[in-house]
């Protein structure tokens, strides 16, 4: 399985021929989903869920779809009906090939005051963990988690404590468009010293066999 870091905290996935997409959002490329036979969304934030971004990639392959929780496919059904599956917590299906569990529920807690809405986290072929934005922890190993290192919900100590009780065996960052470069060697060191596992980052564009 190949993987492919696009901008903040979307990833594309590729076997056999087919392609997966998880949150391609407003801070990722234009054509993040261009080319996805499916398309699977953690929550409705934009920078996960950007409208113009599933267009562009449902009108270019009519027989891709989308998977995601109900908060975002009440949003979608009406512009792609009959390819847009709601699912959540405990579910499992196949999309485009690839097998999928789904783990979680709610959306890690901004502040108190605000609203906390509903978060899934995708678990790929058994393999690779997209958490959306929740620090979830699934119930069997996982050996690649995509880790979201910098939001306005976590803090580097937490992060770390969440590689740890993850425990996989490589992490490699996803939500970070936010983390300038600057600081990008401070997170890269606690991670590293501190995570237990293997961690490493990708540029956007740059890819990663699995």
């Amino acid at each position: 399985m190949k993987l492919t870091k696009k901008t903040h905290a979307c990833i594309r996935l590729e076997k056999d021929g087919q392609t997966l997409v998880i949150d391609p959002g407003s801070f990722s490329e234009e054509d993040a989903a261009l080319g996805a036979d499916a398309v699977l969304i953690t929550h409705e934030h934009p920078d996960h869920f950007d409208m113009n971004r599933l267009r562009v990639a449902m009108e270019a392959n009519p027989a891709a779809a989308i998977w995601t929780l109900r908060s975002v496919a009440e949003q979608l059904s009406a512009g792609f009906p009959g390819r847009v599956h709601t699912v959540g917590h405990g579910d499992t299906f196949t999309a485009a090939g690839f097998d999928v569990q789904v783990h979680g529920e709610l959306h890690a807690v901004i502040h108190p005051d605000l609203p906390q809405i509903t978060n899934v986290g995708f678990l790929v072929e058994s393999s690779v963990f997209h958490p959306g934005d929740a620090f979830t922890v699934p119930e069997q190993p996982v050996e690649t988690l995509m880790l979201p290192v910098h939001a306005p919900w976590n803090k580097i100590s937490e992060v770390i404590d969440y590689v740890r009780e993850v425990a996989p065996q490589r992490a490699i960052d996803i939500h970070d468009v936010l983390l300038k470069d600057l600081a990008r060697g401070m997170y890269d060191m606690h991670i590293a010293n501190l995570g237990g596992a293997d961690h490493s980052r990708l540029a956007p564009g740059d890819t990663t066999e699995l």
